[in-house]
Order: structure tokens, then sequence, then C-alpha cells
């Protein structure tokens, strides 16, 4: 019989390759509960098809209690969750999304928001000026709301839930914002779709580790390689799970392999939320 730290082990090792294209054992001596959190991040997958049973309120009291003890930029605590539990207010929130009708379907939709506003009443109230006006403190409310999402995903995959998040909440802010109330100084990061998975997700395959990660200086200062490495890359993921559909066929012809990259530099080709910069001027952001 197979014990716990080697079906751990067994299954960090697939994972890893699956996802970077490259086995990582898992170190000895790591705790039993270690090596289960490691292995269930490497397993993450996203989810779109939810079963019929309900999210405890109880349970989802405790998920936001997990994902709100994550770090905040020096305690700052510029996040917020909006849980849209109204049907009507998901249903207008997802008509404006409609290539993603999972949103509709999920038990819970939540909406993560970086919240500045908070921190400027508190100065008001202590008899103190704001005086920085300017984009890191937007950055700052919003890395903070990444951080508490990203955080509540873990909390809800421990718990046996899955999720998918949707960024297409920011394709339209203004009507987002109007639909769940936000004022000036809060703005949506990102929504959240919670629910018990009706089938099991798959490993998406990432970018290399040797991509992605450096040490010292970003890429050792060459690039010289990092063509090579991506066509590499586009061919271990289109051999695990091949793109179904060509992006933006009316503007591109057909090319005779799809892979990642070709799908990403057509992603970016086209202009997407263009105009979010001026919703979040209007919030009470400067950007300066």
């Amino acid at each position: 019989m197979t014990s716990p730290a080697a079906n751990d082990a067994e299954r960090i090792a697939k994972a890893t390759q699956t996802r970077f294209g490259e086995t990582i054992a898992l170190p000895a001596g790591l705790p039993a509960d270690g090596a289960s959190e490691l292995r269930r991040m490497l397993e993450h997958s996203s989810h779109r098809k939810w079963a019929p049973q309900p999210v405890e309120p109880a349970l989802l009291k405790l998920l936001f209690a997990a994902a709100l003890s994550a770090p905040s930029k020096s305690d700052l605590q510029q996040a917020d969750i909006i849980h849209v539990a109204d049907r009507a207010r998901i249903k207008a929130i997802a008509d404006h999304i409609p290539d993603m009708p999972w949103i509709n379907d999920a038990p819970v939709f939540l909406v993560f928001c970086g919240n500045n506003r908070r921190i400027r009443q508190i100065g008001e109230w202590r008899g103190k000026p704001f005086v920085n006006e300017h984009l890191d403190h937007f950055m700052n409310a919003a890395v903070d709301a990444g951080i508490v999402m990203t955080q509540f995903i873990r909390a809800a995959e421990a718990a046996g839930l899955g999720t998918v998040p949707i960024s297409a909440v920011r394709n339209h802010p203004r009507e987002t914002s109007e639909i769940i109330g936000l004022p000036d100084g809060v703005f949506p990061v990102a929504g959240l779709c919670v629910g018990y998975p009706l089938e099991r997700g798959y490993i998406t395959a990432r970018l290399d580790l040797d991509i992605t990660t450096h040490t010292d200086t970003y890429c050792a200062g060459d690039e010289s390689k990092l063509k090579d490495k991506i066509d590499a890359y586009d061919q271990r993921r289109h051999k695990l799970f091949p793109l179904k559909k060509q992006r933006y066929k009316n503007k591109y012809p057909d090319s005779p392999f799809y892979g990642w990259s070709e799908d990403k530099a057509r992603h970016y080709s086209m202009p997407e939320r263009a105009d979010f910069g001026a919703f979040v001027r209007e919030k009470g952001f400067s950007l300066k």
C-alpha cells in the first residue's frame, strides 16, 4: 500500500512534469501537511462546471477569513470581497460577459476589489492629509486584492471547492461597479466563480521555469534563446492540450500550427479594456 507521503511525492513529480516539462522531486524532510499543500498547489486547475450542492454560509465565512489573513502592504488592508448573492445581480454582470455562461451557473460569485477609500476616510477622521496621490497607492490596493483572491483560491481548494477567476469584470468596469454599488476609491480587480466541481480539472502547462525564474539579473542579460524556448513550449503544450479555436479568424488567416504564442500575440493585437485607466481616474485615482 502506497504511503500518503509517497503518494504526494509521486503526484508532485507528475504535476511538475505536466506543468513545466521537468520532474521536480519532493525534498526529504518536509512535514506531511506541507507536502500535501505543495501537491495541491501544483495540481491547481480551474473549473467551469458545478455540482448542484450549495456552499454553506459558515464555510464561505471561514474562507473569507482565511483569504483576508493574507499579507497586506504595510498593514493597510486595502482589499474587499463582495459576495454577490442576488442572482439578478449575478445575471446582470454575466450579461456583459456572454461568452462565460459559468458565471450564472456558479453557486457562489465573488468580486475582489481594491479599496483605497477606507484609508482616505481614516485620514480624514484622524485629521491627517492624504499626500500619496500617485500610481503606487492604486497599485498597492490592486496587488492586495490579487493576493487575497489567490489565498481564497487556495483555501477553497483545501475545502474541496473549485474556482475560476473572472478578470472580464473589468471589461465593463462602470457597469460592474454600478451593479455592486462600488463608491469612489473602490474598484473591481477580478470576479471568482466558486462551487463544488462537477468534473476533474486538468493541469495547464506553463512556461518552463528557466524562462520565468531568474538569478541575480533578468535572464542574466541574455534573451538570445528565448524565442527557441517559447517555440519548444508551444510544442509541449500543444501535445498535452491543443488549442481548439484560432483567435480573430476574421482578421488573421488560419495558422498551420496554432500554439500558445500565436494565440497570445493575436490576443494583444486587439484593444482590450483601453478605457480602464479613465474609469480608475473617475474613481478618484490620479495614476500620476
